[in-house]
């Protein structure tokens, strides 16, 4: 247990019975009232963030997270299944802590398997990532307005909002905080 004013981005905590990832914190000391410490966090299970107060002197459990560098190998069944590049163990992670990530995973993909007590809790994917486009209609001449977007179908199956200029077979850059394009690859 430690002050909730010691707690630092990056850490996780036990909040109401679930594990959740410390996404930012601030030390508040609003006009005439007392301090407090605002933590926006990222629940492992249901993935949902929330922004939480605690006074600075509140009581937290911190839990033990280790990251994992793996690669992302092959789906089976229900499971999605990592390797690790250094010993060769496989991990099989069940869909629903996968979420959202699978919209961006690829055969060989890096990505980071957050660990608490050795089980899997969640799946931390890089910032962006380079995808390519299956389908995408063509752009038609004279639709050169500012910023006319088409939608594309990526190998994931993801479909995003794309430039006219974006053409099928071409890699793309993609944010995986909000699925959006942001370049060429």
């Amino acid at each position: 247990m430690m002050n909730a004013s010691d707690v630092s981005k990056g850490q996780a905590i036990r909040h109401h019975g679930a594990v959740c990832l410390v996404l930012e914190t601030q030390h508040r000391t609003p006009g005439n009232l007392r301090a407090f410490v605002q933590m926006t966090l990222r629940n492992l299970k249901t993935g949902r963030s929330s922004v939480e107060r605690f006074s600075s002197s509140d009581k937290v459990e911190l839990v033990s997270v280790t990251r994992k560098k793996c690669e992302y190998s092959y789906r089976e069944g229900k499971d999605y299944v990592f390797m690790d590049p250094d010993s060769y163990e496989s991990v099989s992670v069940p869909e629903d802590l996968v979420g959202k990530a699978r919209d961006y995973l690829t055969e060989n993909q890096a990505v980071d398997l957050l660990l608490t007590d050795e089980t899997v809790a969640a799946v931390e994917l890089p910032p962006t990532v380079a995808l390519k486009v299956v389908s995408s209609p063509e752009g038609v001449r004279g639709d050169s307005a500012t910023n006319v977007m088409k939608v594309a179908e990526l190998e994931t199956g993801l479909s995003v909002q794309v430039p006219l200029f974006i053409k099928e077979g071409e890699k793309i850059k993609i944010s995986t905080a909000d699925g959006k394009y942001l370049s060429r690859a």
